[in-house]
């Protein structure tokens, strides 16, 4: 395993210690996903939220082996960044999910952490919120599978979804995209 990349932001919480967690599942470290989950957590700071963010990419999650122990043990047999992960997403009030659309579905990386939600216990994703965020090359057409996987997810397991952020063309071809994502993590924060 390694060390887990994360950033915090520094502003402590006002409304009542709310925690956004970020996961970038883009491997371009300060690319167009990193740079629009970084906005979203910046607004849930200026709301009062602490934050954290964590780059999938630089951790060792291995893919879901369909093993099925989970089911009898009720933990993975995989020993592995996703328990980190797991106890952050955990501790955490609202995820800031971010992925690139790869071939019309979300990063490699990305993949293997929700196939990874698989056998999970779902006290984790109890009283918890998301917003999605997905960066794309090509017109919003693209993402309707990627959108499709997590708004089918997210409810599935109980999760709120807060609002979707999408950039077709990446942040240069939607420069107001970030203000646009500023403004749903301070929504993520407002609301609860």
């Amino acid at each position: 395993m390694v060390d887990i990349c994360t950033t915090k932001g520094d502003n402590m919480s006002k409304k009542g210690g709310k925690k956004v967690l970020g996961i970038v599942g883009s491997p371009h470290l300060e690319g167009n996903t990193d740079r629009l989950v970084a906005a979203v957590l910046k607004g849930a700071e200026e709301a009062g939220a602490e934050t954290e963010k964590i780059i999938l990419n630089t951790l060792e999650i291995s893919p879901c082996q369909a093993c099925n122990t989970c089911h009898k043990t009720g933990r993975c047999v995989q020993e592995d960044d996703m328990l980190t992960v797991l106890d952050k997403m955990e501790r955490s009030h609202v995820w800031v999910l971010g992925t690139p659309v790869y071939w019309w579905g979300p990063s490699a990386q990305f993949k293997a952490f929700l196939d990874r939600w698989y056998g999970v216990d779902r006290a984790v994703f109890k009283d918890k919120s998301a917003v999605i965020v997905i960066t794309l090359g090509g017109s919003e057409s693209y993402a309707k599978y990627t959108v499709g996987i997590l708004t089918s997810v997210l409810p599935y397991l109980n999760i709120e979804h807060i609002g979707t952020v999408l950039a077709p063309g990446g942040i240069p071809g939607t420069p107001h995209i970030l203000e646009k994502a500023f403004h749903v993590g301070l929504e993520s924060i407002e609301r609860r």
